[in-house]
């Protein structure tokens, strides 16, 4: 019976296994994470890799327009232009134009903002409401008065009242009452928060935008688009087509310029961005940045 009981396996051998086999899958799967951990890693570090090589390059594309334009004395400074520039192994390509050829929603008068409306198809008695919500939005409201703007939110079930003070920026639209999505994203293009003035840049309107003048006509329109691409330099034949509609656009350089740029990595990814700068009057520096957004904020 000893002897049986010698040769019998001690009594803790099938815990030591289950505990030796239970760390190895520990440590397998240990592996198997970190593994996974260390993919994940790599990919994030060259998303930002990707991010601070595009933003280096944005800003170099910025800092090239900035050249162009203050390279030339400042009676013949370029309203718009465009240009491709390789910046290392990254191609940059750029596009930019003064930004008073957008409408002001901040300066724009009632006339202006109706015909913004009415020029991408909404109804005269519509444009007219709209743009009078618009104008409401950025009004301050007079102190110890009724504020029947605000009254207007607060019985539409808004739970938010007009900001009535300037736009900060365009995609407050979003907010104003009475306007649609699809209102908003049509005319999104052709508006602007910075560019300070009543009037638009004649040369650098889009079509909608000078469509949008009082007063103008289709055959005014078509003359007036059609002198322009023959040659847009001749900013005061364009203004004498206008006639009294003229009043409503400028020739004048306008400080704040937008800019379209788009960047091809090496590795082939494209990034797109929008960049809004102006030209500085005193200071160390020759411009700043108002506005800046690209892909890795939102596809554009």
């Amino acid at each position: 019976m000893k002897s049986l009981r010698q040769d019998a396996p001690p009594a803790d051998s099938g815990f030591i296994l289950v505990a030796v086999l239970w760390i190895v899958a520990a440590l397998a799967t240990l592996a198997s994470v970190y593994s996974v951990y260390a993919v994940n890693t790599a990919a994030a570090s060259h998303v930002a890799d990707d991010r601070l090589q595009a933003e280096a390059a944005i800003r170099g594309g910025v800092e090239l327009a900035v050249f162009q334009v203050l390279a030339a004395p400042e009676s013949a400074r370029p309203t718009h232009g465009a240009f491709d520039a390789q910046i290392g192994q990254t191609k940059v390509s750029v596009r930019y134009a003064s930004e008073g050829g957008r409408v002001d929603l901040n300066a724009a008068p009632k006339e202006l903002l109706a015909g913004l409306f009415s020029a991408i198809g909404v109804g005269d008695a519509a444009a007219a409401s709209d743009a009078d919500r618009v104008i409401g939005w950025r009004t301050k409201a007079t102190p110890n008065a009724e504020n029947p703007e605000a009254a207007m939110y607060k019985t539409a079930g808004l739970r938010y009242p007009p900001r009535q003070a300037p736009f900060a920026n365009t995609l407050e639209l979003n907010l104003v009452l009475g306007l649609p999505p699809p209102i908003v994203e049509r005319i999104l293009p052709d508006v602007t928060v910075f560019s300070g003035k009543a009037q638009v840049d004649l040369v650098n309107a889009a079509p909608e935008t000078l469509a949008a003048l009082p007063g103008m006509t289709p055959d005014i329109l078509h003359k007036v688009l059609q002198a322009r691409a023959a040659n847009p330099d001749d900013s005061k034949s364009l203004k004498e087509l206008l006639g009294p509609t003229g009043e409503r656009v400028t020739t004048d350089a306008f400080k704040t310029l937008r800019a379209a740029i788009r960047v091809d990595l090496e590795h082939g990814r494209r990034i797109q961005a929008e960049v809004v700068f102006r030209l500085a009057d005193k200071g160390d520096e020759p411009y700043d940045i108002v506005f800046w957004r690209d892909d890795f904020d939102g596809p554009l």
